[in-house]
This record gives structure tokens, sequence and C-alpha cells, in this order.
């Protein structure tokens, strides 16, 4: 989504159409979340990178991400 896509977003003043939309925007901040740490590791990123890059320790990374890495090469 860019800038200008934020715009159409519901307000507060519209509750059930806001809180639709913020679960929408975790699942998709979660799913390129996801995708980008895939693609880090794949060009030779270390947990420790991938870890400062989301402002948490490279175990946390690896715990969280370990499995989906593997999952998506194959192995």
């Amino acid at each position: 989504m860019d800038v200008a896509g934020a715009q159409s977003l519901p307000g507060p003043e519209d509750p059930e159409a806001a809180l639709a939309a913020v679960v929408a925007l975790r699942r998709l901040a979660g799913r390129l979340e996801v995708a980008a740490v895939v693609e880090a590791i794949a060009q030779g990123w270390t947990w420790a990178q991938v870890g400062e890059a989301l402002g948490i320790s490279a175990q946390a990374a690896h715990k969280k991400f370990a499995s989906e890495v593997r999952a998506r090469r194959g192995r």
C-alpha cells in the first residue's frame, strides 16, 4: 500500500470499518515481514542483521522466522 492508499482508510468515526482495516493491515504487515525475512536470509543476511532491522535480537528473529525460512526453501 502506498501513502495515497492510506488516505482511503476509514477513520475512527467508523469503528467497525476502522477495526476491520486494522486487522487487514496487520495481516498484510505479517506477510510482508515474513517475505522480507525469507528474502534477506536468501540474500545472505545473518540472523543478527535481520534482528537488528526488526528491532529484536538475533535469537528472537531466528525463533520467529527460521521454520518459515526452511519451509519456503523446501527443506
